[in-house]
């Protein structure tokens, strides 16, 4: 039996396309395919351009991208630097193949090697297979606090007075 060869790696602007491609297949993993707004454009400037708001890792089987992970860093007031996991992403064919905990384990290091005070992330809550997973780390679950947006439609209306 041949195992696949899966590697870790930082995104470049030449992952952006297939990254957005896992980005849409999650969205419609949770039901929701119409809400993705994102263009490979937005991405490249987001990730690459002056002021970058996100960095990614893509996991590689065999040479092609199987896998992303997505992140940014927030400030909590009481805790410090923290670093936010946006999505982790395993394309449906290649799931259970260890890519997600080697997505996840890179995440760590790079919150570690940015001396980030610790790691957070959303998982919606009928998400059985994305807590299990997340519970073998020894991740905790904080149901107390309520998640709150405001959508751009929204920005765009709201007059400033």
């Amino acid at each position: 039996m041949t195992h696949p060869i899966v590697s870790v790696r930082r995104g470049t602007p030449e992952d952006i396309p297939a990254t957005l491609n896992l980005i849409r297949e999650l969205a419609l993993y949770e039901k929701a395919p119409h809400e993705v707004e994102n263009t490979e454009e937005r991405m490249l400037q987001d990730g690459f351009g002056p002021n970058p708001v996100f960095g990614f890792h893509v996991a590689e089987l065999n040479g092609t991208v199987a896998g992303i992970a997505v992140y940014y860093y927030r400030y909590s007031t009481w805790k410090g630097k923290r670093l936010y996991l946006e999505d982790i992403v395993v394309t449906q064919s290649e799931r259970g193949k260890g890519i997600g905990k080697l997505l996840f384990e890179a995440a760590i290091g790079e919150a570690k090697r940015t001396g980030c005070n610790g790691m957070s992330w959303q998982v919606l809550e009928w998400n059985t297979p994305a807590l299990r997973f997340y519970e073998k780390f020894g991740a905790g679950s904080d149901a107390e606090w309520i998640n709150c947006s405001l959508t751009g439609a929204q920005l765009a209306a709201y007059k400033v007075e």
